[in-house]
């Protein structure tokens, strides 16, 4: 009788032991994961920054006599493929092709504005627009707040993605369905200079 007793007792206690662990595995997880989504959201905030910022700058530019419009068009559309928002599900982290989709219409907005600050060189008085000094300024921190928040939040996601995949790890993340998270990666064209030909 005390011999199948003390066997109960080991058979329990390695069960609240092997729980204990999948719970401690699971929460470091899934913290690790909540601070993920956290820095994508610092991420989103700068890209909304951007995103608000541009129907002020397109104003102040059109004011400029015979400022190219296509110009100015590239950069209206690009801000319309973004659909009014720059949101995207939690779930977007985990999902490559959301991921894509909002890193090739960031990278079309980039590049649209990249077109327009090299544009402006040749028109001297929105140069000297206070205005426009302004905004351009503006931009510049926000594309700079972009890239550091991109930086951060992919060195939080690899910091994840080592967490879900190292063993014994990756078993209890299949077994909770946690994936890794995808990574902001630089765009096909970014070591091209925008193109402007101003004959």
């Amino acid at each position: 009788m005390k011999k199948g007793l003390i066997i109960v007792l080991v058979i329990v206690v390695i069960i609240i032991i092997l729980a204990g662990m999948v719970v401690k595995k699971y929460n470091t997880m899934q913290k690790a994961q909540i601070d993920v989504q956290n820095q994508f959201a610092q991420v989103q905030a700068a890209y909304q920054r951007r995103y608000d910022l541009i129907p002020n700058l397109v104003n102040t530019v059109k004011g400029a006599a015979n400022f190219e419009k296509s110009t100015l068009t590239a950069v209206i559309e690009a801000r319309a493929k973004m659909g009014g928002s720059i949101q995207l599900p939690k779930e977007a982290i985990t999902d490559p092709n959301a991921f894509a989709n909002l890193q090739n219409a960031q990278a079309g907005l980039s590049s649209a504005l990249s077109r327009l600050m090299v544009v402006v060189e040749r028109y001297p008085e929105l140069k000297a627009n206070q205005n426009y000094l302004n905004l351009q300024e503006q931009l510049e921190g926000t594309e700079n707040r972009i890239n550091q928040e991109r930086r951060i939040y992919n060195d939080t996601a690899a910091k994840f993605n080592k967490l879900v995949i190292i063993f014994p790890n990756n078993l209890f993340a299949n077994m909770f369905n946690i994936k890794a998270a995808e990574l902001f990666k630089a765009a096909d064209t970014a070591e091209q200079a925008p193109t402007v030909n101003f004959e």
